[in-house]
């Protein structure tokens, strides 16, 4: 199982990353960002066989492609800024991680805005309809 895998490297990733705080601190954070990347490369690769899922669903409700491709990366922006502001967390830059987050929310309602006007074109034909 892929998680008893995820679990091991992360596990690793924080022993040595403890180990070398004490003597090498900005190795410490070398190794953390490095299993970090090693975590979401695992990750990304289970995701893999989920899009075609995701385009399956698009063509049959009828909902354009790029429509779901916004969503997803709206969820992906989401999971990585938080996943990024941990790491900044863990090494005592609350104050950037905020910032980071800050940010990430501003591209998600970017990103969100086509989808807002698709929402709303579809409210006006239905309205459209109902007269």
């Amino acid at each position: 199982m892929e998680i008893f895998q995820l679990v091991g490297v992360a596990f690793i990733t924080a022993v040595a990353a403890i180990l070398l705080k004490a003597t090498k601190p900005e190795l410490a954070l070398a190794v953390t960002i490095a299993g970090s990347i090693v975590l979401l490369l695992f990750v990304f690769d289970m995701l893999e066989g989920s899009f075609s899922i995701f385009r399956k669903i698009a063509e049959t409700t009828g909902v354009e492609f790029s429509l779901v491709k916004a969503v997803l990366k709206m969820i992906g922006i989401g999971y990585l800024v938080e996943f990024s502001a941990g790491i900044l967390n863990d090494f005592g830059q609350n104050s950037l991680a905020d910032k980071l987050v800050f940010c990430g929310k501003i591209i998600i309602l970017v990103l969100a805005v086509p989808i807002l006007e698709n929402v709303l074109s579809l409210i006006v034909k239905l309205l459209g309809l109902i007269k």
